[in-house]
C-alpha cells in the first residue's frame, strides 16, 4: 500500500469531525485555516463557529467594521491575520465579483495567504492536486523518511514541498491533506507521539534510528525582543480611562489602558518618581494590581505590570490617544489578549 492510500485509509477510520470538513464552500474552509494557523483546534473551534454565525459570507466579512472583527477575534492573538482577512473579503468582492475563488493560482492572491492556505483551499473545496506543508506535515514527512535538513531553510522548504508534492494522492488530494495534517495533529505529535500505534512504525527512520525528538530540524536564529509594559487604571467616576495602540507596532488600533514602556524591569517606587511617570501623573501613587505578566510573541517578550491609581488622578501632558469612556462600555472594545486577559482576573477592581 501506498504512503498516500495508508494515510487516506487511515483517515477514513480515525480521522476528527470538524465543521469544516463537511463542507466545501472555499469561504468557510478559508475561515477556519486562516483561525487555526498558530491555535490549537480546541482554541480556535468556538472563534470558528462564531465567525460563522456572525458573518456568514464573504460579503458579510466584507462589509463588516475593523472594530467589529476585532472584537470577535479577541483572544485568538497575531492580529495581522483579522486585518489581513478582512482585505482578502473585500478583495474578493472587487476582484472576483463576491465569489471566494477555489483555483490555487487565484486564492494566493488575496492578503494573508501563502502557498499553504492557498494549497489548503483549492484542495479542499475543488480537489486541486496541491500538496499542502504546514508543521505536521514537517514533522511526519522528515520523521518517516529521516530528512534533517533545516525546515526554516530555503533548501528544507523546496525539498520538503518536492516531497509532497510527489506524495500527495492524485485522485484525492483533499482527503490525503486532510489526513496527513490530522496525523501529524494526532498521532505523529510533537511531543509524546504513539510511535507503537502508527502506521509507518515499521518504515519510519526516526523511530528505527531513535531520533523521534530530534526531527524535524528547525534552527532558531530569531533574536527576542524583551519589553517591559506599565499599565495604569485611572477612572473619574464612572468612567476608565483607555487608549489605542497606534499603527507600526504590536496590537495596532487594539484597545489597552495608558502604559508606559522601560527598557528594563523596575519597581513601583522607581517608577513612581520616573520623568515619564512624574510629567503625566504628577505625585501619584501607583498600586500594583498582581504579579507582572509575560506575554510570549513569536519575536517579543512582554512583561506587563498593572497599576491602580487613585481615583481622579489629575493627568497632565495627556497624550492625545488617551480617553475617557464609560466603565460599562469596556467589554465592546476590541481588546488585545494581554489586556482581555487582565480583566477576567480578580486583580482587575471592578
Amino acid at each position: 500500500m501506498s504512503f498516500s492510500s495508508k494515510l487516506i485509509a487511515w483517515y477514513e477510520k480515525y480521522g476528527r469531525e470538524l465543521p469544516w470538513r463537511q463542507t466545501s464552500d472555499p469561504y468557510i474552509i478559508w475561515l477556519s485555516e486562516i483561525i487555526l494557523q498558530q491555535t490549537r483546534v480546541e482554541q480556535g473551534l468556538p472563534y470558528f463557529h462564531t465567525f460563522v454565525t456572525q458573518l456568514p459570507t464573504v460579503h458579510d466579512f466584507a462589509e463588516a467594521d475593523e472594530d467589529f472583527i476585532l472584537r470577535l477575534w479577541q483572544g485568538l492573538g497575531y492580529y495581522s491575520r483579522a486585518r489581513n482577512m478582512h482585505k482578502a473579503a473585500k478583495a474578493v468582492m472587487s476582484n472576483f465579483n463576491g465569489l471566494f475563488p477555489t483555483s490555487y493560482e487565484e486564492v494566493i492572491q488575496l492578503p494573508g495567504i501563502g502557498a499553504y492556505t492557498a494549497s489548503a483551499i483549492s484542495s479542499f473545496s475543488s480537489n486541486e492536486v496541491r500538496a499542502v506543508v504546514d508543521g505536521n506535515v514537517y514533522r511526519v514527512l522528515s520523521r518517516v523518511f529521516g530528512i534533517d535538513t533545516d525546515i526554516n531553510s530555503g533548501a528544507g522548504k523546496k525539498q520538503f514541498q518536492e516531497l509532497a508534492d510527489s506524495l500527495v494522492s492524485k485522485s484525492q488530494p483533499g482527503l490525503y491533506n486532510q489526513a496527513i495534517m490530522d496525523f501529524g495533529a494526532t498521532v505523529c505529535k510533537p511531543k509524546q507521539p504513539l510511535c507503537v500505534a502508527c502506521i509507518f512504525a515499521d518504515q519510519c527512520d526516526a523511530f528505527a534510528t531513535n531520533r523521534i525528538d530530534l526531527l524535524p530540524r528547525k534552527v532558531k536564529t530569531t533574536k527576542i525582543r524583551k519589553r517591559y509594559f506599565h499599565y495604569f487604571i485611572v477612572r473619574h467616576g464612572a468612567e476608565i480611562m483607555v487608549t489605542k495602540r497606534p499603527e507600526g507596532d504590536i496590537w495596532a488600533n487594539l484597545y489597552e489602558f495608558p502604559m508606559l514602556e522601560t527598557s528594563a524591569p523596575i519597581a513601583a517606587e522607581e517608577l513612581q518618581t520616573s520623568d515619564a511617570f512624574v510629567s503625566h501623573f504628577d505625585s501619584a501613587t501607583p498600586i500594583p494590581l498582581g504579579a507582572p505578566i509575560k506575554q510570549v510573541l513569536s519575536h517579543q517578550h512582554i512583561y506587563a505590570q498593572f497599576y491602580l491609581l487613585p481615583e481622579n488622578t489629575e493627568i497632565k501632558n495627556k497624550k492625545t490617544d488617551w480617553e475617557y469612556i464609560l466603565s460599562d462600555k469596556l467589554d465592546k472594545l476590541a481588546k488585545h489578549k494581554l489586556i482581555f486577559s487582565f480583566l477576567r482576573t480578580d486583580h482587575f477592581p471592578n
